[in-house]
């Protein structure tokens, strides 16, 4: 189970990318071999790539790997850099808590309506339900990284975090 949650959103990840691959080639397969399209699978291509994403920058914000720009960072003296390191977590834990909030009201909004998706009529929550928990799986995954990176006693110079 630990393994299971240190790694949810790479698993998650794999997942959806075998499952996307697959639709994708099927709808190849079947364009070619009838001269028909299967119109609804880009609906649920669209859809599984904006999770992709929000799960990708999951895995890169657990990892440190996120972009940023590091200038200021790199030019201020140790006990700035601490200052700069909390400053930007506790601004891009916000902006992460921001769209997490967003998505969930967009999802609250869209069951309330009871708005349909254009190709295959199903409910649109359906493809927004997973979206706000995603956001906040890149937020908890943020500030892991953040509490790992200002503890660590033995940074490497040339190592980056903002």
């Amino acid at each position: 189970m630990a393994y299971f949650l240190q790694n949810a959103e790479k698993i998650l990840c794999a997942i959806l990318f075998m499952a996307m691959t697959l639709l994708g080639f099927v709808n190849v397969m079947v364009r070619y071999l009838t001269n028909y399209s299967l119109a609804s699978t880009e609906e649920l291509l669209t859809h599984g790539f904006l999770l992709l994403t929000i799960l990708g920058a999951a895995i890169a914000a657990r990892s440190g790997d996120h972009l940023a720009v590091t200038l200021l960072y790199d030019l201020a003296p140790r006990p700035v850099r601490k200052l700069i390191l909390i400053v930007s977590t506790l601004l891009a834990a916000f902006l992460l808590a921001l769209s997490a909030w967003f998505f969930w009201q967009l999802l609250m909004n869209q069951v309330s309506s009871g708005l349909k998706s254009y190709a295959l009529s199903v409910p649109a929550w359906y493809y927004t339900v997973a979206l706000p928990f995603a956001f906040a799986i890149v937020l908890i995954r943020y500030i892991q990284y953040a509490i790992e990176f200002y503890h660590s006693a033995n940074r490497k110079e040339g190592e980056h975090y903002v």
